[in-house]
Order: structure tokens, then C-alpha cells, then sequence
């Protein structure tokens, strides 16, 4: 694949997981459809099945990951090559793995992952890590792309509920393909991504998750109720 495609553009994740209302893949293909004609160059998905779905209903690049859940909060991404082959077969154009110290320590692991990814299936890596240091290491060991979308939800970056815009500066300031992702809820965080030096910016529950969106209106608490005109 030709990451040229890519570059400075809106990347829209298209997932639900468990008992979501939208957990079916017609639904997510539906969503991948409404973000191509929306103007989004390339979708994440979650797992061969909508992969496929949405790669039938489309013509956008996709970018595949699969989730290996590990607790109610959090999942392992693309854990292994058989994980990641079943993504490339299903039709994924690029796949995205997790590159973090938490739950990929060993470095000589990782580097014969993105290795044999890119050897055996022939598509490009992109490393979703939370701190820089693990962005230089998945960097240096061949991924294509180093994303931030686990910042704030490892141990050691706990606390973020903003997109980490230093983290992007900081990759990008260091020569690395950096990809904004997480946290991201309005068009100014993907301008500031861009201006941070984002190759491009993924977004996914601000676009794609209505009961998320809700959720984020009700806990703003009631309207101020409009007083009578003297």
C-alpha cells in the first residue's frame, strides 16, 4: 500500500465491541460508508469479519486491528501474526498491532512480529504505543507508522482525557511517521494535530458512536432554563 494515500488525512474508526447497538457488522460497513462519502481516506476496524464487510461496501483504504480483550477497559491490539494474517486475508490494507512496554516487553518479539508481517503478509505495520519511548522502539524496529492511541490507557500514562498533542511533537520532531489518534472529540483536535506534525489524524467515537456522544451531552448536566423577557 502506498502510505502517500494517507497522508494529512481523516482516518474514521469504525468499531463497537460486546452488546453495543451497533455491534453488527452491516452496521459498521454502513458507518464506513457514510465516512467515505464524508470525505475520510482511509477506516479502522476491528477483526476480519467487519474488515471484510466494510472492504465489500467500499472502495477506502483499511487500516485492521484485532482486539484480544483483557480486562472491561482494556484490550490487547493484533497480539499475534496469526491475528494479523486473518486481518490481511479478510482484506485489511494495513494492520495495526500494540507496541506498548505494558503488554509487549520483549523487544526481539516485537521486531520479528513487525518483521514477519511485513515479510509473510506483505502490508504495512502501524505501532500503537503510549509514550515516546515506545514509539522510537516500535520505529526503529520497522513500523511503518507509530500511533498514539494508547495514551492514557497504559499504567505509566494514566490520566490523559485529552489528545496528546507533545507526544506528536515530540515523534514527529524526531523523524518518526506519526499518527494522532485518541482522545480526539472536535475538528480543532484534528487542526492541532496537523499543526503538531501528524501524518494523519484517526477519529472514532466522536464520529461513529452515538451512545458515547450522548453520554458525554447528558453528564453536562440540564439546560439553564431561559428567563422571561421583562
Amino acid at each position: 500500500m502506498n502510505l502517500e494515500l494517507l497522508r494529512n488525512g481523516l482516518i474514521v474508526s469504525c468499531q463497537a465491541q460486546g452488546d453495543h447497538p451497533l455491534r453488527d457488522p452491516k452496521i459498521i460497513g454502513a458507518l464506513a460508508e457514510c465516512a467515505e462519502r464524508g470525505g475520510a481516506a482511509g477506516i479502522r476496524a476491528d477483526g476480519p469479519v467487519d474488515v471484510a464487510e466494510i472492504k465489500r461496501r467500499i472502495s477506502l483504504p483499511v487500516i485492521g486491528i484485532y482486539k484480544q480483550v483483557l480486562t472491561e477497559e482494556r484490550s490487547f491490539i493484533t497480539p499475534t501474526l496469526d491475528h494479523a494474517r486473518e486481518l490481511a486475508e479478510a482484506g485489511a490494507d494495513l494492520v495495526a498491532l500494540e507496541a506498548t512496554f505494558e503488554n509487549r516487553p520483549d523487544d526481539c518479539e516485537l521486531g520479528h512480529l513487525l518483521g514477519n508481517i511485513h515479510t509473510e503478509l506483505g502490508v504495512p505495520v502501524m505501532a500503537d504505543i503510549s509514550l515516546f519511548a515506545e514509539g522510537v522502539r516500535a520505529w526503529e524496529m520497522g513500523a511503518d507508522l507509530v500511533a498514539t492511541t494508547l495514551s492514557g490507557h497504559t499504567r505509566k500514562s494514566q490520566g490523559r482525557g485529552k489528545p496528546d498533542l507533545e507526544l506528536v511533537s515530540n515523534l514527529a520532531e524526531a523523524g518518526i511517521r506519526v499518527v494522532s489518534e485518541g482522545h480526539i472529540r472536535t475538528p480543532e483536535h484534528v487542526s492541532a494535530s496537523f499543526g503538531r506534525g501528524a501524518f494523519y489524524v484517526v477519529v472514532g467515537t466522536a464520529i461513529t458512536d452515538p451512545l458515547e456522544i450522548t453520554t458525554w451531552f447528558t453528564a453536562s448536566g440540564r439546560p439553564v432554563e431561559s428567563q422571561p423577557e421583562a
